[in-house]
């Protein structure tokens, strides 16, 4: 695997794999990798002739008052994991080679709609940082297929909308988080979580479930569900941020009439803020 730090290196890398005749697939990171990451890479892999893979702390994401600070940043760590899952090429620009011209005068991505509510209301102008770095990126590195996790759901829909109203010819990938054997998404920020708090984290995957099998059932009082939850987490010992069920394809909130939808949540404990989310469609058996 070639690690390369500058736009210069990474599009003579990608121009002389697609004279090759090679599809390139994009899986973008901010490090820390674990194998929910690496299971992306493979996936790349199986996917296309060459993989690329990038690592990038976004501060255009970052709130004032988030962890931009403390974010882990393991590159030896992270470089082994890409190799070992099939990546050919790694790009770890720094702040200076993404946003040259600084941050303040950098031309702005913003999707409407589905970056509202959920994460795009308690972390203002999360989803525009994200969406500017991954135009960037698109743009960089243009690829042929990108691979993301469904972890982050919000996030697939905001990328997903970009892609289609934009016009770029990327074929997006959304693949399954991937879970420890007790159901918690795998996430750098567990990494924040004592031996206490690791042991009840679990606690929001299986109301997720829990709520999904009452759905499933025919309960379609969303509230109250989501208030017997809230409930739930808070004696685990959770701060709650949200937790909603949503229809699927357009994160609008769901109606007793919508077929395919998504429980998202995300919940503060300590000071450690997870997110999780499970979709469904009620036509499909459980």
């Amino acid at each position: 695997m070639n690690t390369v730090k500058s736009v210069r290196e990474l599009r003579a890398a990608v121009a002389q794999a697609r004279a090759e005749g090679k599809q390139i697939a994009f899986v973008p990171t901010m490090g820390n990798l674990h194998a929910g990451h690496a299971a992306l890479v493979e996936k790349a892999a199986q996917r296309a002739d060459f993989v690329v893979a990038s690592i990038f702390v976004n501060p255009l994401q970052f709130g004032p008052s988030e962890d931009l600070d403390k974010y882990p940043r393991t590159l030896l760590a992270d470089q082994e994991k890409l190799v070992e899952a099939g990546c050919h090429l790694l790009f770890t620009p720094d702040v200076e080679e993404m946003y040259p011209h600084g941050m303040d005068g950098q031309t702005r991505v913003s999707v409407p709609g589905v970056s509202e509510g959920l994460c795009g209301a308690s972390r203002p102008g999360h989803f525009e940082g994200v969406a500017t770095v991954v135009s960037k990126l698109f743009n960089m590195v243009q690829p042929d297929l990108a691979i993301f996790g469904q972890k982050d759901f919000q996030q697939l829909a905001v990328i997903r909308t970009l892609v289609r109203d934009l016009n770029m010819p990327i074929q997006i990938i959304g693949e399954p988080t991937v879970r420890a054997d007790d159901g918690l998404a795998l996430s750098s920020r567990n990494g924040y979580l004592n031996t206490a708090q690791r042991e009840v984290a679990p606690v929001l995957y299986r109301t997720l479930q829990e709520m999904a099998t009452a759905i499933r059932a025919g309960e379609r009082d969303y509230a109250k569900l989501v208030a017997v939850a809230q409930q739930q987490h808070s004696a685990a010992g959770f701060s709650p941020d949200y937790l909603e069920v949503r229809e699927a394809n357009s994160l609008r909130p769901a109606t007793s009439d919508d077929r395919r939808l998504v429980i998202l949540l995300a919940a503060f404990i300590g000071s450690t803020r997870l997110i999780d989310n499970l979709a469904f469609d009620l036509d499909t058996p459980g």
